[in-house]
């Protein structure tokens, strides 16, 4: 089992970068896939990016392509999630999730979730 702790999330300007870390407790960390979810209010929560174990390959959705970057360190246990040239509609929730196996890109496999850290981007 994965706990998942969250930082980095704050106010800043449509344009602007954030980036968030997950710190992961627990031997299993450098064997399963990680990555970031989001919610919105009133809306669903969005799988926004995973990474493979070893950190070769990531998925991204769509709308976050090209401006988000996912990376983690196995010997630090830390995730991050790097968003540049940030949107109002990224305005959320952002919770770091680990996947219960190596798969990274299925997001039904993502069941360890950490608290969550609030990103808002002002207009």
């Amino acid at each position: 089992q994965v706990q998942l702790v969250e930082s980095g999330g704050g106010l800043v300007q449509a344009g602007g970068s954030l980036k968030l870390s997950c710190a992961a407790s627990g031997r299993t960390f450098s064997m399963v896939a990680m990555g970031w979810f989001r919610q919105a209010p009133g809306l669903e929560r969005e799988f926004v990016t995973g990474i493979s174990v070893r950190g070769l390959n990531q998925y991204y959705a769509d709308s976050v392509k090209g401006r988000f970057t996912i990376s983690r360190d196995n010997a630090k246990n830390t995730v991050y999630l790097q968003m540049n040239s940030l949107k109002p509609e990224a305005t959320a929730v952002y919770y770091c999730a680990a996947s219960s196996s190596s798969i990274f890109n299925q997001r039904n496999l993502y069941n360890f979730w950490g608290q969550g850290t609030q990103v808002t981007v002002s207009s």
